[in-house]
């Protein structure tokens, strides 16, 4: 093999790794699949159709795009998205489209504001949060 290919070939190993790669050959080494909470797969749109500034669409026509997630109707809980995420507003009395429950709240944000991606990501760590889906205010 030529070098190059072996180096780019330890290069995603290594890469992957951080989210255990293995060899294939020991079974138990694999992650259980069951046991780790998907984060940025929560993210139902797509985030690289927005420019760095969070906004979307053409030159003359940019705007934010809004988002939906479900929390669980506690303060701790609301506290902690308020402290990632500045632009959310809880709606306690609608299920959203995104569907919350009973004993959950609403929150809705945007992304036309500063680390836009980062608070996405941010969010999207957290374990009581489902999904994040874009949102369609009407």
């Amino acid at each position: 093999m030529h070098k190059s290919g072996a180096f780019l070939i330890a290069c995603v190993c290594f890469s992957i790794s951080l989210s255990g790669c293995t060899d294939g050959d020991d079974p138990s080494a694999d992650p259980d699949p069951e046991s780790e909470v998907p984060t940025l797969t929560k993210i139902t749109f797509d985030l690289d159709l927005l420019n760095d500034d969070g906004l979307i669409g053409p030159p003359a026509g940019l705007r934010s795009v809004m988002y939906e997630f479900c929390v669980p109707d506690d303060s701790a809980s609301t506290a902690e998205v308020r402290k990632i995420d500045s632009s959310i507003r809880i709606h306690a009395t609608s299920p959203g489209r995104v569907g919350c429950g009973a004993d959950q709240v609403l929150c809705i944000g945007e992304t036309h504001q500063p680390g836009w991606r980062t608070v996405l990501e941010q969010l999207s760590m957290l374990d009581y949060i489902e999904r994040i889906d874009r949102s369609f205010a009407e």
